[in-house]
Order: structure tokens, then sequence, then C-alpha cells
């Protein structure tokens, strides 16, 4: 890309933005004001067992797929080394080395996913019980001073 094409983007770009910050939204609904008909984000405990499912069987045949590469990676390098003037053994080898570390970060990260899936609806079981019970106190308080303002 030339210079005068770069400049000639920016100027582009800088002309199609306004001085104001435009935030990313959902576009309002015709209409308009009310409550949007997306909702809230919801995530049923039927959900997230789904997903921790489907982690635990990406973990498991993933798994097996890699061992079987690591396996015919390694019987590839022994035969190089053995063989005479082939240099190319030593070069497969360093990758299946690092291929076995990318392998593994896979899956921690698919365990990582299936277990923090298990802790978050704990977590936010115990908030909805602790939301419900400060909102249920406040209701009471709020009672109390009804009735001490109106007198009954």
């Amino acid at each position: 890309m030339a210079w005068d094409e770069w400049e000639q983007l920016k100027a582009d770009a800088a002309h199609r933005q306004s001085t104001r910050m435009q935030l990313n939204s959902i576009p309002v609904e015709p209409g308009g004001g009310g409550p949007s008909s997306y909702g809230d984000l919801k995530a049923s405990n039927t959900d997230l067992i789904a997903v921790g499912n489907a982690a635990r069987e990406l973990h498991k045949k993933f798994d097996e797929a890699s061992d079987k590469a690591r396996l015919a990676s390694m019987s590839v390098v022994d035969s190089m080394k053995t063989s005479d003037g082939f240099e190319l053994g030593a070069a497969i080898d360093h990758v299946a080395v690092h291929w076995v570390d990318q392998v593994q970060s896979l899956l921690d990260a698919s365990a990582h996913i299936a277990n923090h899936l298990h802790v978050t609806q704990s977590i936010h079981a115990k908030d909805e019980v602790y939301i419900e019970g400060v909102i249920s106190s406040i209701s009471t308080l709020d009672k109390g001073f009804d009735e001490r303002t109106t007198g009954k």
C-alpha cells in the first residue's frame, strides 16, 4: 500500500467518524422506549450442563486423537534418525515436542471450561439467594416506613 493511499484511507475514515462517542448496541425497536424484546441474558442449568458436557467430550476425543498423532510422529522420528543422511528426523522431533505442549494447553483449557461452568452454577445460585434476601429485606423496610408515615 502506498503512503498516499494510506493517507487517503485515514482521511476517509476521519470524515465518516463524528466527534461524539458511539457505543455499540442493539438497535432500538420501532416505537421504542420500552423494554427490548431480546430480554435479559439467561443461561439455564441445562444450557450450562450441555456446554460442560461438550467441553468434556472435546477433551476426551482430542486427547485420543492427539495421542495417535504423537505416536505416529515418534515412529517417523525413529525411522528418520536411524536412516543415514536424513536430518529431517530432528526437525520432526522438534515439532512433535511442541505439538505435545500445544495439545496439553488445549486439554487444560477444555477441562477448565467444564470446571468453570460447574463453579459458575454454584456461585450464581448463591448470588440468587443473597439478592432475594436483600430485596425482601428492602421490601420489609419499605412497609415499615409506609406504616410509620400513614399511621397504620
